[in-house]
């Protein structure tokens, strides 16, 4: 529906993000293209169901114009990562590696539908599991891979460290995935090096205080923001207004026309003092 490592140290970062803020990028014509959150809830265990059903969902968005389709967090597994009590031999069978099977022909729908397709999946890394986000190009090559930095409770996962932001013919995306949202920091730093748009599939908390939430960070860092989860899409614009949103109870797939432009970088975000922030790095 059309409704539309760390932190690093702060004085090195700001001369960064300032040069982006002057870079040709943001005062270009403006890049417009439209995003498809898919707000469907996933079976849990069954990676072939739920694959059926991302085809099916991604095949429905593309037809209507989306280049860049997104899931909600642990989509393939049905984000069984979570659970109490949660088998360890299970979970790890029920993982796979980015280039495993099934996530090759998530690789593969991307390439036959010419989009870009993000999708969350419990990923096997070694003798590891993380909670990821895969985001694979129209060309089915991997654009951007981003593991959850803040698992909380969820046992058997092993916490991501890195914030990538990637460029993209549709401007600089960076990734969280759900509790990640909820520390400022995050999406604080993705919008200092350089991010226009942000990705955050989840699962956990919907409701009022995340819609305010989603709206605050997508204002504060003067971003677009993609809020995917089985019970809530939103899609907020960099002054924080709400754009496109999900409708009712049912499975659906939430449009929102993206464009950046003049208002990417131009909030709140441009008054930030770096140099008398030392104090967010203290451990107490």
């Amino acid at each position: 529906m059309m409704d539309g490592r760390e932190i690093g140290a702060g004085m090195q970062l700001l001369p960064v993000f300032a040069l982006l803020l002057a870079s040709p990028a943001v005062s270009a014509a403006p890049v417009e293209f439209v995003v498809a959150g898919l707000r469907v809830v996933p079976d849990r265990w069954d990676k072939e169901s739920n694959f059926r059903k991302l085809d099916h969902y991604a095949r429905e968005a593309a037809a209507r114009g989306a280049q860049v389709v997104i899931t909600p967090e642990g989509f393939l597994d049905g984000y069984v990562g979570n659970d109490r009590p949660l088998d360890k031999d299970k979970y790890f069978a029920v993982a796979e590696a980015l280039d495993g099977p099934l996530m090759g022909r998530v690789r593969e729908l991307a390439r036959e539908l010419k989009i870009y397709l993000a999708v969350g999946f419990p990923e096997l890394r070694g003798r590891q599991i993380y909670n990821s986000v895969a985001v694979f190009g129209p060309d089915g090559r991997t654009v951007s891979h981003y593991s959850k930095t803040h698992c909380g409770g969820e046992l058997w996962n092993t916490e991501g460290s890195a914030f990538p932001v990637v460029s993209t013919p549709f401007g600089r995306w960076g990734t969280l995935i759900c509790l990640d949202r909820q520390l400022p920091e995050t999406a604080r730093i993705l919008a200092i090096k350089g991010a226009q748009m942000i990705l955050i599939p989840s699962y956990g908390m919907h409701g009022e205080i995340n819609d305010v939430l989603m709206r605050a960070r997508a204002y504060e860092n003067s971003v677009y923001v993609v809020f995917v989860h089985p019970k809530r899409c939103l899609v907020v614009d960099p002054k924080g207004s709400v754009i496109s949103q999900d409708r009712g109870d049912t499975d659906q797939v939430v449009y929102g026309h993206i464009r950046l432009d003049e208002r990417v970088g131009r909030g709140p975000i441009r008054a930030r003092r770096p140099e008398i922030y030392g104090e967010i790095l203290e451990k107490r």
